[in-house]
């Protein structure tokens, strides 16, 4: 088996062992909320029910345990849970009566335009701030407080205060729904405060060491603007920090997007999420945090390439 693992070139080798990696992690957490779903209390069999629920007969809510399989051993549940998640089925939401596939693709786009454009807009501001104020200490000190207050603010306040001021007061903005970009401004804002926080004090350290190497007194010494120094070296040298905090700040944004799409009555998966776990809607509970533990998978990856980008020593020193 080594041998023919050494076999296979290095890109390729190392591909299949983060895609190994991401299932296991996908594994691990559909495991952990098939587990916690189960710990919940409650029947089941009356979150099928519905708004029947509270005058279902025993024979019915007998009958649909049956036919659901709650009343399996939690063994066979769990081992029937798996093998409808290889054969990529996610299996049929009990509120809604639809494959959980089309619930998650109809909003998919809605949330993923919310959070993207969020993610953009705060990665652009931080990345802004931390060029223009590194090594400058008066700048970086109200840097500094702009962004520990920034963190300090709740996001659904954030997004009240926004819409209290452009909306309702000046009217720029409409109040709530999903209409076009103009409907998005405020939601992005909203997400791109919280972000800028964080990611703009990750890339002024790293801008700021940068500036201290003596690759920066040489580039200096040649004759290159500070504009040049920054951007085109120091910033280069910051990129990796970055890099990894986006990532990680990308793959927990689920949690800010409910509270974001709630604030501003938005489709998308955050509201189906916070319905379902009302509902006790167990097959779309899992649907998304699967959905979620994937795409933590595949941001990983696609960080790790970017790393071989722009950083080739990375990539040298795995071979």
């Amino acid at each position: 088996m080594a041998r023919v693992l050494n076999r296979v070139p290095e890109p390729l080798r190392w591909l299949i062992g983060r895609l190994a990696l991401a299932l296991v992690v996908i594994w691990g957490a559909a495991t952990v909320t098939f587990a916690g779903l189960l710990l919940i209390p409650g029947d089941p069999a009356r979150a099928v029910a519905g708004g029947v629920a509270a005058t279902a007969s025993p024979e019915v809510l007998a009958r649909i345990r049956s036919e659901y399989g709650f009343d399996d051993p939690v063994a066979v549940q769990y081992l029937r849970f798996l093998a409808r998640l290889l054969r990529g089925d996610l299996g049929t939401s009990y509120q809604q009566n639809r494959p959980v596939q089309s619930i998650i693709t109809e909003q998919l786009g809605a949330t993923l335009a919310l959070a993207l454009g969020g993610m953009l807009l705060g990665a652009l501001i931080a990345i802004t701030l931390a060029v223009l104020t590194a090594d400058r200490p008066r700048p970086r000190s109200v840097a500094r407080l702009a962004e520990f207050t920034a963190l300090s603010m709740p996001t659904f306040w954030i997004g009240f205060v926004l819409l209290a001021l452009f909306s309702f007061r000046w009217h720029v903005f409409p109040v709530l729904g999903n209409g076009g970009i103009e409907a998005l401004i405020l939601p992005w804002i909203t997400l791109a405060i919280a972000i800028t926080g964080v990611l703009s004090q990750v890339a002024r350290d790293g801008i700021e060491q940068a500036l201290g190497q003596p690759f920066a007194l040489t580039v200096r010494a040649r004759g290159a603007t500070e504009t040049t120094v920054r951007v085109g070296h120091a910033l280069r040298h910051a990129a990796l920090p970055v890099l990894t905090m986006s990532g990680w700040m990308l793959g927990n944004l689920l949690g800010g997007v409910v509270v974001v799409e709630t604030v501003f009555a938005r489709q998308g998966l955050g509201q189906v999420l916070v319905t379902a776990v009302r509902g006790r809607d167990y097959p779309v509970v899992t649907g998304i945090v699967v959905l979620t533990a994937a795409t933590f998978s595949l941001i990983s990856i696609a960080l790790d390439q970017l790393y071989r980008v722009v950083d080739p020593r990375i990539g040298e020193s795995a071979r």
